[in-house]
């Protein structure tokens, strides 16, 4: 279970702080997507430091790099090419996406290490609501067994789906906070078609939290796997702004 793993990828001596962003509004994929590829482009010619972007998208699917059709049951909302690793995920109110802009020339060009880095973030975090998340072998994201639903079952919580551009990262995490998990029905998540596998929210485990609850949670465990943050200034959703 990656035990042979460092986890945590820690800022270089000298780098900046990782600039920490959190939208009030839904932004939508397109702008999301541009948005992102401008900011990675930047941090590859040492123009703009390392962003973590916390955010809701509107109701959609996105199809990762090992997405297929027939994992599409019902195209309830919008469907985008995410250009990720992974395969069909839903995105909607309700749910934190936190899109992860880091240079890992600096860092160190370890993929595992980064994926499971990722993983025990959100383990951290949940730990933070006593809720006990884990990884799997042979499945990304981090999951909570169900033994209210029965012997062998396991609800998904939080999804990973990452792409490396010069070393920089995009794209990043998503956490169920209190999205409407009947939208991820017109879906096969993550290609995993076991009826004992579903989804979860902290809501549908009984964990009553506002957003700005669980980003605060999520920030403090960020800096502990990844070093300092620094807050920055509001900013439009226009295609050409930044977060600075």
């Amino acid at each position: 279970m990656r035990d042979d793993l460092t986890l945590g990828l820690p800022a270089s001596p000298g780098m900046a702080p990782v600039a920490w962003h959190v939208d009030d509004r839904p932004v939508g994929y397109a702008d999301a997507l541009a948005r992102m590829d401008a900011r990675v482009a930047a941090i590859a010619d040492d123009h703009a430091p390392e962003l973590a972007w916390l955010l809701e998208h509107p109701p959609l699917y996105t199809s990762g790099t090992s997405g297929k059709s027939e994992q599409l049951l019902s195209p309830r909302f919008p469907v985008h090419e995410a250009g990720r690793g992974g395969q069909l995920t839903y995105h909607g109110p309700g749910q934190r996406v936190a899109y992860l802009m880091l240079d890992l020339r600096q860092r160190g060009p370890d993929l595992r290490r980064y994926v499971a880095s990722l993983e025990e973030w959100m383990i951290r975090t949940l730990a933070n609501f006593n809720i006990r998340g884990e990884r799997r072998d042979d499945r990304i994201g981090v999951w909570v067994r169900r033994h209210d639903k029965g012997e062998g079952r396991e609800d998904k919580i939080a999804a990973i789906g990452i792409r490396v551009r010069r070393w920089v990262s995009l794209h990043g995490v998503s956490f169920n906070v209190e999205p409407d998990l009947s939208h991820f029905s017109g879906i096969v998540p993550c290609g995993v078609a076991d009826p004992r596998y579903g989804v979860t929210s902290l809501v549908d485990l009984g964990i009553p939290v506002t957003m700005a609850e669980v980003d605060a949670v999520m920030r403090r465990e960020f800096e502990g796997l990844f070093g300092p943050t620094k807050p920055t200034q509001t900013v439009g959703l226009n295609s050409n702004s930044v977060p600075a």
